[in-house]
């Protein structure tokens, strides 16, 4: 069967086409400034990529242009061998536990959302209504970043404030990178050979989250009502005190408007080194004893190890693994080192040598970075999130 599987953003279409259950990729495409001017898109085959000029006034000409890349490429000789579309939408509420067929009772229900994701929810919807003009015939399925979080109990989703702000406008703790770190569950429990693990999953990127999992279900995650909350990331703050806020509106005279942009791009490693919001450029300028990127990277690599050490207390101490995954966690090999030696005191000890031979540039993308005599194993995985929401897809069309 031929999966695509698409996320959307405001001005952006990424999209893969999978065949299952080989999970091969037979193609990807990106494309970028949708609705502005210089809008083009870039498609990946066969390990090439190639870059294309093209008009993009909304998401239907993307999926336009994506149609006739599938039929160019030989990807499929007519539209009806796309088995399923996956969709990835940001949030779901507490409504959605889990990924489902897109119907249009199920969209209407989506839309209800859209105040809690007003960046994405809606583009992803209109993104949806374009697929089903074009493929009418074909299922659709929506996967949530929200759905594998509803597992957390109400002991951490609830927020210490009135609880009429979460019964009457629906405040609460919702998290993020679901599909990210269900994927990483399956995974590991294919790795592991168990049916059912306690792991603590840091899926590390320009946005970042960590997930406590127990008994292969979310029970905690880093990010909360918003995915600004948490781990210092590229350009979002994670947690300050709110009071910050008010005090620096009445200094500044910044609206609510802007200081929100500013927490959300102006913050993190670029706020704090005032230069970059790239790790990689992080690295470089640390080499050179830029002290503010020095400081930048230090409070990043403190802020990860205490939600492990937080969560390995959350599992009490009954941890299967930790896994590193995503851009950063995937292949900043001393970042990773400098966490894993502030763990030390719980006995969790890593290979430095091996360690340092894992990275997505190198040969061996993935394996285990601990030492033999660690208490708990570390792992760094891969994630593939476009695959999760394809295995979803292929399951619920299935049944």
């Amino acid at each position: 069967m031929k999966i695509l599987t698409v996320n959307a953003g405001s001005s952006s279409l990424k999209f893969n086409c999978i065949e299952l259950p080989s999970q091969e990729e037979l193609i990807s495409g990106y494309f970028e400034k949708i609705g502005m001017d210089g809008s083009f898109y870039s498609i990946k085959m066969n390990g090439e990529k190639v870059k294309k000029q093209a008009e993009l006034k909304d998401h239907t000409d993307a999926v336009s242009y994506l149609k006739q890349e599938l039929l160019d490429n030989n990807i499929v000789v007519s539209l009806d061998e796309i088995d399923g579309v996956g969709h990835r939408l940001v949030h779901g509420g507490d409504k959605f536990k889990d990924s489902v067929l897109l119907t249009d009772e199920v969209i209407k229900e989506c839309e209800k959302f859209n105040d809690l994701a007003p960046l994405h929810n809606p583009a992803m919807i209109k993104c949806i209504e374009a697929f089903k003009s074009a493929l009418p015939e074909t299922p659709m399925v929506g996967v949530f970043d929200t759905s594998f979080h509803q597992t957390i109990p109400e002991i951490n989703y609830l927020y210490s404030v009135p609880y009429s702000w979460y019964k009457d406008f629906g405040i609460r703790k919702y998290g993020f990178h679901g599909t990210s770190h269900k994927y990483i569950t399956k995974t590991m429990k294919e790795l592991l050979g168990k049916d059912s693990i306690n792991i603590i999953n840091c899926h590390i990127g320009s946005g970042s989250s960590i997930c406590c999992i127990k008994d292969s279900k979310s029970v905690d995650t880093t990010m909360g009502f918003s995915p600004n909350a948490g781990l210092i990331m590229g350009t979002r703050s994670g947690d300050i005190d709110y009071s910050v806020i008010p005090f620096y509106m009445s200094k500044t005279g910044k609206s609510i408007t802007e200081v929100d942009n500013i927490l959300n791009k102006e913050s993190g490693l670029l706020g704090i080194s005032e230069k970059y919001s790239d790790h990689r450029d992080i690295e470089d300028a640390m080499a050179e004893g830029d002290e503010k990127c020095i400081l930048a990277n230090d409070m990043c690599v403190k802020r990860v190890v205490d939600y492990i050490t937080k969560y390995y207390v959350e599992l009490e101490g009954n941890v299967d693994a930790i896994v590193f995954t995503a851009g950063l966690g995937e292949n900043a090999r001393e970042f990773r080192e400098s966490i894993i030696n502030k763990l030390n005191c719980l006995g969790i000890k890593i290979d430095a040598e091996v360690n340092m031979g894992i990275a997505s540039y190198k040969d061996i993308h993935e394996g285990k970075i601990s030492a033999a005599d660690s208490k708990v194993p570390v792992y760094v995985i891969p994630t593939n999130e476009e695959l999760m929401i394809a295995l979803d897809t292929f399951e619920i069309i299935n049944n």
